[in-house]
């Protein structure tokens, strides 16, 4: 039931009439409680949304009774009115549930640079506030999408002292996946008895290790947001490294289907850059290499150019990952096609027929390691992005 898995939430998803192909397009997730208690992270993008801006108003007191979302529209670039137009729709939904619009996260996702059309955003809202339902998770998914091709959903459910918990979330994003604290719009939920201190700290970690190491094309959106709701129906208080295990497991998740659905991809890659100095060296190596177009299509064409990775690896400042280019291997699924910053096997042992695709690199620097994922750039995402707008 994907976001309203835990108890004490509701969920709906709706058509309003936000996008021209008629599909579902504002969605609502409510915190019935007993606790009202929420985190988020956000873009780090200067030039952010509208709601972006409202919503961190929100969560400064580290409660949230609702999120509302919406598809077909960003509400970016948008000004004063379009401030006032978030505003008016957290009004709508406060109003409808007997809240406080102070209370209210909102979201929005699509086209840059229009004015949402209130005339039909408001009605949806009501619509979607009708048909609220602890099994409305599914329906919410759907309404986030905007060129994605499924909708992502995750759940996880635990115990304490023989007392069961649970988690669940939602993800949209096919494309602008960069990492910068946050991603996407994401919406997760708990049922556990946290503090809005144990929540935020649990989420900042969990996307450092997920969302933040998730890189699609290297553009940052302006509308990234990820909410952690916790209701404590379920009155279970999980040890916070418990919690932490379960909301990163269910966040990398998330961040493995947004990689499996980008736009026109073909491959899912995974950079893995080990023996390195730092954590941080191995993440900046790793983006180095998710951040080269040349790597990118090489994996598009099945060609296992190991060239391009070491290329893309000797970008990094000396100053910010010290290593040795000598002393570089390469492996691409399992065969070390670069040895000691030369030849290593034949790249014809090397198949790129399957969508999984790993790279590891080997810095001989140290013991530290970081994974980023990305996914090849193909001629289906060059006309996704440039034969209309999304």
């Amino acid at each position: 039931m994907s976001v309203s898995h835990a108890q004490g939430f509701r969920a709906a998803g709706v058509t309003a009439g936000l996008k021209a192909s008629g599909r579902a397009d504002v969605a609502l997730v409510v915190n019935d409680g007993p606790l009202k208690n929420a985190a988020a992270v956000f873009t780090s993008n200067r030039v952010a949304a509208a709601p972006v801006h409202w919503s961190r108003q929100v969560i400064g007191d580290g409660r949230a009774d609702a999120v509302l979302l919406n598809s077909g529209g960003a509400n970016a670039c948008t000004g004063a009115q379009g401030f006032q137009n978030t505003h008016a729709s957290a009004e709508k939904t406060a109003e409808l549930l007997g809240i406080s619009a102070a209370d209210v996260l909102v979201c929005s996702t699509g086209l840059i640079g229009e004015q949402l059309p209130m005339d039909k955003l408001l009605p949806g809202v009501e619509a979607a506030a009708g048909q609220l339902a602890h099994d409305g998770g599914p329906a919410a998914a759907l309404a986030i999408m905007t060129t994605d091709t499924v909708p992502k959903q995750a759940q996880f459910s635990g115990q304490t002292n023989g007392r069961e918990w649970k988690l669940g979330g939602m993800a949209k994003g096919a494309g602008m996946l960069a990492p910068a604290l946050a991603t996407m719009l994401v919406v997760l939920s708990t049922d556990a008895v946290l503090s809005p201190e144990q929540l935020d700290a649990a989420l900042r970690e969990a996307c450092r290790l997920s969302f933040d190491r998730t890189d699609s094309d290297g553009c940052m959106s302006t509308n990234d947001t990820v909410i952690l709701l916790a209701s404590g129906a379920s009155g279970v208080t999980p040890e916070q490294d418990e919690f932490q295990a379960a909301l990163t497991e269910l966040c990398q998740d998330l961040a493995r289907q947004l990689i499996g659905d980008a736009e026109g991809a073909s491959h899912d890659i995974a950079v893995r850059t080990f023996n390195a100095a730092s954590e941080e060296q191995a993440v900046l190596v790793s983006k180095a290499v998710t951040r080269s177009n040349l790597f990118k299509t090489a994996i598009f064409g099945k060609d296992p150019n190991w060239g391009r990775v070491l290329a893309a690896v000797g970008t990094v400042p000396e100053e910010l990952a010290s290593f040795d280019p000598d002393r570089i291997n390469v492996s691409m699924n399992g065969v070390q096609i670069c040895r000691n910053g030369g030849i290593g096997d034949s790249r014809d042992l090397v198949d790129l027929d399957p969508r999984l695709v790993t790279v590891e690199i080997d810095l001989a620097a140290g013991d530290a390691e970081a994974t980023v994922w990305t996914n090849d750039l193909t001629h289906d995402y060059v006309h996704e992005n440039s034969a209309y707008s999304s």
